[in-house]
């Protein structure tokens, strides 16, 4: 199963400000949309608050520490990353999205085999940073497009 975080960035990697986006962009919520439909995607319980609601189409795994609230269709919550990671495995998924926020981001930096990455071309006030990109990463394409562009990196093999 591939691993993969997804996410947008501003220029000065801010990805979130008092807990949601700061920013709209129809056309990266669609880019979004396009590309986690019909795989599970795993998001902490700031960002499931954020987005208020399940998305369709796909299993929404929320990881949260709190008391679980009642489960519906598309929704599980799970305590880690590593079970929400298990879950997925276990029901034969071909892959699943990392969708923040940044804790999340950080935890799971260190397992995922890509990322795609929507690089915003502004800079935003903001509380919620992207993780570093370290040399473990290699940039493989950039399609640059009219609001914003879309990184695509593999984990370097070793």
């Amino acid at each position: 199963m591939k691993i993969i975080i997804i996410a947008a960035v501003a220029k000065n990697g801010v990805i979130g400000k008092n807990g949601s986006i700061p920013w709209h962009s129809k056309a990266e919520l669609q880019h979004f949309k396009k590309t986690t439909m019909g795989f599970p995607i795993i998001m902490g319980r700031k960002t499931w608050e954020s987005i208020g609601r399940v998305l369709p189409g796909r299993l929404n795994i929320v990881l949260t520490s709190k008391e679980f609230k009642p489960e519906s269709e598309n929704l599980i919550y799970l305590d880690s990353l590593e079970k929400a990671l298990e879950f997925c495995r276990s029901k034969k998924y071909e892959k699943c999205f990392i969708i923040g926020g940044s804790q999340i981001y950080k935890s799971a930096i260190n397992s995922a085999d890509s990322m795609i990455i929507t690089r915003m071309p502004f800079e935003i006030e903001g509380d919620s940073y992207f993780p570093h990109i370290g040399s473990e990463w290699n940039l493989i394409t950039t399609n640059n497009l009219e609001e914003f562009s879309i990184e695509e990196y593999t984990r370097v093999s070793i």
